[in-house]
């Protein structure tokens, strides 16, 4: 096929030409409206602080499947290292480069054009095709897709079925496939202890110090065991910070930083109750706060894992591995509003590096196992 005339090709170079670096959409979601509004969508604009967002759908059934995609991406970082400038997308060796071709413009344009082309063959189709597209994903995420599902909830919209286009694939497009993901859940914690010459220790409360037995236990607790699904909850000290650099004063604060991923076997109350009785059982000083990034959740075999499973088969030799590693994605937002999660895209070897690619066959594959989902989903 002539790359030139390849509509997800020449989508997916519309959408990375804008620099929509987190929250930024730069027109992004106005050039993905003009193509939903042609195809008979109801596009509702949901702007909250900084963050473009975008809920579209077509018919009306009792079913909905919503798309979910982000038209944001990470900085270019250096852009002399690229080999052609990131925000001016270009085609080499059969591969789309360009920040955000596989992270995740490359998909949203597979969407889109799936979209299309199933509308085209099944103009009256009996359920409800929905889009949710952010421009805050990749950054703190708080205006962006949780803001609209939270929108939604109030209205009672509702959702059964989420796809979202983050790149799980690693080898090959459907090699992986993801029906859930952990929490994430994070902790700032300030130790106080008295400040102080470390020439009379006797006369201060060395912060650090009280900290060393109780930081040590809470890195070697086992949480739990896991589960079928999902590994052991682990938690990790991302960062450590006290004094000023000057080695003859013992420190009035510690400030501590660390992050769990937890499973369906423990919940955030679980953990903020076992790591404070920790604390204070150390009898330690001390101020912490708690951020919930996001909880825990799991599609169980169901319509939506069934019509995923049955197409990456149907184009591919094997079946996916069925996983639900990695870190957080708004997927989380969306299992929120009960619907069936699966997480379905591009390989994501090259993602938020240098000279990020994606595959023109890989994209032109991911439109046609979008359009199949669709048809066995958005059909009975």
């Amino acid at each position: 096929m002539n790359h030139k005339i390849c509509p997800v090709v020449m989508l997916a170079q519309q959408l990375i030409e804008r620099r929509s670096i987190s929250p930024e959409d730069a027109g992004c979601q106005d050039i993905i409206a003009q193509h939903l509004n042609y195809f008979g969508f109801t596009v509702e604009p949901m702007h909250f602080g900084d963050t473009k967002n975008l809920w579209a759908w077509r018919g009306s059934g009792e079913k909905t499947l919503v798309f979910v995609a982000h038209t944001d991406v990470v900085p270019a970082g250096n852009e002399t290292l690229w080999t052609t400038p990131p925000f001016m997308p270009s085609i080499r060796d059969g591969s789309l480069y360009g920040r955000g071709a596989a992270d995740m413009k490359g998909s949203l344009a597979a969407m889109i054009i799936a979209a299309e082309r199933f509308v085209e063959a099944h103009p009256n189709h009996r359920q409800k095709l929905a889009f949710i597209i952010t421009s805050d994903e990749e950054a703190s995420g708080a205006n962006g897709t949780s803001k609209v599902v939270q929108a939604l909830m109030a209205r009672n919209e509702k959702v059964d079925y989420g796809l979202v286009g983050e790149p799980s694939s690693t080898e090959r497009i459907g090699d992986v496939i993801k029906n859930g993901r952990r929490g994430s859940l994070t902790a700032q914690l300030c130790i106080q202890g008295v400040q102080g010459h470390v020439a009379y220790p006797h006369l201060a409360q060395n912060p650090i110090h009280q900290a060393l037995g109780a930081l040590k236990e809470l890195s070697m607790i086992e949480w739990d065991q896991g589960n079928a699904f999902f590994p052991p909850t682990s938690v990790q000290i991302t960062g450590l910070k006290a004094g000023n650099g000057v080695s003859n004063l013992i420190p009035d604060q510690l400030h501590v930083q660390f992050n769990f991923r937890f499973n369906t076997e423990s919940t955030y109350s679980m953990i903020r109750n076992q790591v404070e009785n920790l604390l204070e059982r150390y009898a330690l000083d001390y101020q912490i706060s708690w951020i919930l990034s996001g909880e825990p959740f799991l599609t169980p075999k169901g319509e939506l894992l069934d019509a995923v499973l049955n197409t990456v088969q149907h184009y591919c030799d094997s079946p996916p591995d069925i996983l639900t590693t990695g870190g957080t994605s708004d997927g989380r937002f969306i299992a929120l509003m009960g619907a069936q999660v699966v997480e379905l895209g591009p390989i994501n070897q090259s993602i938020h590096k240098v000279n990020e690619s994606v595959s023109i066959a890989d994209l032109q594959l991911l439109t046609k196992m979008y359009q199949r989902i669709m048809e066995q989903l958005l059909l009975t």
